[in-house]
């Protein structure tokens, strides 16, 4: 089975499309023209295991905010089309990441309710010319648009690209585990027969 997604979303702001397969390898072409931010979604497929483009195109000449928020609504919406009606998946996803001094925990519900909840420290410094706020950002978009409940948090730490960086990865574990199939999984995970 593969489970695949191409999603296009064009607005005033951006031109964004994502193409995504779900059974990857980690493989990736990113161009945002944010350099951070093609890291950041580089290491995501990387450790997700899924096999991501992403070409966006926004007015970065005003600010990022809107290109990281349109590739979050695109990516969301990307696994949430290949998911379909998510039979047989794992659901639920959790994974604790360090990076240095940091420790990141993110936990996902594909469960068709979505929600985010994010804990950092205030008034984290930017990473070079990405504000940290931004990844909270990336992180509604995604949230809202795969139907996920997603709680994300930085546990500890000081430096801002640790920070991100473990969000980022613990965030690819946790929807890697939560979208694998398992085969103990009759149909619908879930009592209500649907998600």
């Amino acid at each position: 089975m593969s489970r695949t997604a191409t999603i296009e979303r064009n607005t005033a702001e951006t031109r964004i499309t994502v193409h995504l397969t779900v059974e990857g390898n980690g493989t990736s072409k990113i161009s945002t023209k944010i350099p951070f931010f093609d890291h950041m979604l580089t290491l995501f497929a990387r450790h997700s295991l899924v096999n991501l483009e992403v070409i966006a195109d926004g007015d970065i000449e005003v600010d990022y905010h809107h290109t990281v928020e349109d590739v979050g609504i695109s990516l969301g919406r990307a696994f949430a089309q290949a998911l379909g009606d998510k039979s047989g998946i794992r659901r639920y996803g959790w994974a604790y990441l360090p990076m240095d001094e940091t420790l990141a925990r993110v936990v996902v519900d594909f469960s068709g309710r979505p929600f985010l909840e994010f804990r950092a420290p205030q008034g984290v410094d930017p990473i070079g010319k990405f504000p940290f706020q931004l990844v909270e950002e990336f992180l509604r978009g995604f949230a809202v648009h795969s139907g996920t409940n997603l709680h994300a948090e930085v546990l500890y730490g000081r430096d801002a690209h640790h920070m991100a960086e473990a969000l980022f990865k613990a965030l690819a574990k946790a929807v890697d585990q939560a979208c694998q199939i398992d085969p103990r999984v009759t149909g619908i995970p879930s009592t209500k027969g649907v998600l």
